[in-house]
């Protein structure tokens, strides 16, 4: 049976500890994790524990439940809040239904009645759980998602944004038959000029809808294929057993021609080469958007091939946008070996081996473009990664073969690599030196905060959390703590200040939250330690 984790924050020891002994909690489906005396102490835990059930007193030193509400409201809106009160007044009662507190108990508590509200809780728990594991709920929500998740699919395809893994694992899920010769883009798009014969005129968002659908009845008679919407085009996928793209060109031509007969509509049309590897298809939808752009200045309402107006680039390989992208992210990253892989494979390319080698200087150009890219995002002197007297014409004529090239892009990658990791370690230093510094000189404000020191130090606080704690070894609250205690040791030490002076001298507005920390950390009262 699941067990629903149960919190209990209650000043009166009595009544924690009464609670916490009546009741059959593993009967009634929970397991008991802790209880607290005070609203600050609760929150603390609740945020340690993420308790499913949080039980509170209205009334509470430090933080009220209604707060304590609120704030877990806030930061975990899934838990349920029970509130406790001696208050039988209306106004509170209204104040907890603002809060969502699932119910509200009057003092003095009833053992009879709290099982059967735990109880009550439980099958909402149980019902919620249910709901998010529910197998044919989760299969409607997925198949809700489908069509939103074939577009991003499709999108991310055309794109180049999908590894071949990430592509392999998806293509039975939008119905894609790896087991074919060759595969081919085209692009579909009307005229911007509309004429005013036109079906659609006033009614443009139209266009690439209607446009699908004459394609969707007509293509299917010449070659097969898939369609999607993708802006103010139709992207057309067509698959091969024979890599004959002739009947694509033909009905691509109908399918222009049908427009301009049914709609009074001009539609231009590009189609790029077959390639044998689906994750190549990017290529082939640029290769279709270059001729979609000679389709529109050759008057539009045809379809044109690519080879039929550039020439043939298998001599060619290009470094593109994805590429860039994924050598900077791979040298942020730090991994030596993903980053001699990924050189690798830069060279690996089948068309590479037809390059003549002005072609691979070229590519070794747009490479060490991308490498001063990423040293100027960081800030780095090329200096210290470039070898002395080193010039970009030197690299371009010193290298004399692919393999020379190769070598020489890993070991810059690495050496870029290395350094971003050491300025990051060092960044990490001096912000958690900034923040050390910041919290000795405003430990007295009472309001002080991780938000108000992150807004100082303009980073967020999930990222600034990770980077002080492994710094310091402790939280900013704790630390801030600790600061707060030492400051107050000193005060009761060397002066006469009274205890609750004392307390706001070193951020506490509340002099007997002061004490209950105080004596957290040293056992005994501020009062007592200066006696002593």
């Amino acid at each position: 049976m699941r067990l629903y984790r149960i919190l209990l924050a209650d000043d009166e020891r009595e009544i924690c500890e009464g609670i916490a002994r009546r009741i059959d909690w593993a009967q009634l489906g929970y397991t008991f994790v802790g209880s607290a005396e005070n609203g600050v102490d609760a929150l603390e835990k609740a945020e340690r524990l993420h308790p499913d059930v949080i039980m509170t007193d209205i009334k509470m030193p430090f933080l009220s439940g209604l707060d304590l509400c609120e704030r877990i409201c806030a930061m975990m809106p899934s838990t349920k809040m029970i509130v406790f009160s001696g208050f039988d007044d209306f106004k509170f009662a209204q104040q907890a239904i603002k809060l969502h507190v699932a119910e509200y108990i009057l003092k003095p508590i009833d053992s009879v009645e709290l099982t059967k509200t735990l109880k009550k809780i439980k099958a909402q728990l149980d019902r919620e759980f249910n709901e998010k594991t529910n197998i044919e709920m989760l299969r409607k929500a997925y198949e809700d998602s489908l069509p939103i998740m074939r577009q991003q699919f499709f999108s991310g395809l055309i794109e180049g944004h999908l590894t071949p893994e990430q592509l392999n694992a998806q293509a039975c899920t939008f119905h894609l038959n790896l087991d074919v010769e060759g595969w081919a883009a085209a692009l579909l798009r009307a005229d911007p000029n509309i004429d005013e014969k036109c079906n659609l005129k006033g009614k443009e968002e139209l266009i690439p809808i209607s446009v699908k659908s004459i394609l969707d009845d007509m293509l299917g008679n010449f070659c097969s294929f898939i369609d999607f919407l993708y802006y103010d085009c139709v992207i057309v996928i067509a698959y091969f057993h024979d890599n004959n793209l002739i009947p694509m060109i033909n009905g691509i031509n109908e399918v222009c021609k049908s427009a301009q007969r049914v709609l009074n509509l001009k539609v231009m049309a590009g189609i790029g080469t077959i390639k044998p590897d689906l994750h190549q298809l990017r290529e082939s939808y640029r290769e279709a958007f270059t001729a979609l752009e000679y389709s529109a200045g050759m008057g539009g309402d045809k379809a044109i091939y690519i080879n039929d107006v550039e020439p043939d680039e298998t001599a060619r390989i290009e470094f593109f946008q994805e590429d860039e992208d994924a050598i900077s992210n791979l040298i942020k990253m730090g991994d030596e070996r993903k980053i001699e892989e990924k050189i690798d494979s830069f060279f690996s390319h089948p068309k590479s081996a037809l390059l003549p080698f002005d072609q691979y200087r070229i590519y070794l150009l747009e490479i060490i473009t991308s490498f001063l890219k990423v040293l100027h995002a960081y800030g780095l002197d090329g200096s210290e990664i470039f070898d002395e007297n080193f010039s970009y014409t030197d690299a371009l004529t010193k290298l004399q073969t692919p393999d020379e090239i190769k070598q020489w892009c890993a070991q810059v990658c690495i050496r870029i690599s290395s350094k971003i990791k050491c300025q990051r370690v060092n960044n990490t230093k001096i912000l958690a030196q900034h923040a050390i510094q910041y919290i000795e000189e405003n430990y007295q404000k009472t309001g002080i905060s991780v938000e108000d020191l992150c807004s100082f130090l303009h980073v967020s606080p999930t990222y600034f959390s990770t980077v002080f704690k492994r710094e310091t070894g402790k939280s900013f609250v704790s630390y801030l703590t600790e600061v707060r205690l030492r400051q107050a040791v000193d005060l009761l030490n060397t002066t006469e200040d009274k205890t609750y002076v004392i307390a706001q001298k070193v951020g506490y507005a509340e002099p007997n939250y002061f004490s209950y920390v105080f004596k957290k950390k040293y056992g005994v009262s501020p009062s007592k330690y200066r006696d002593s």
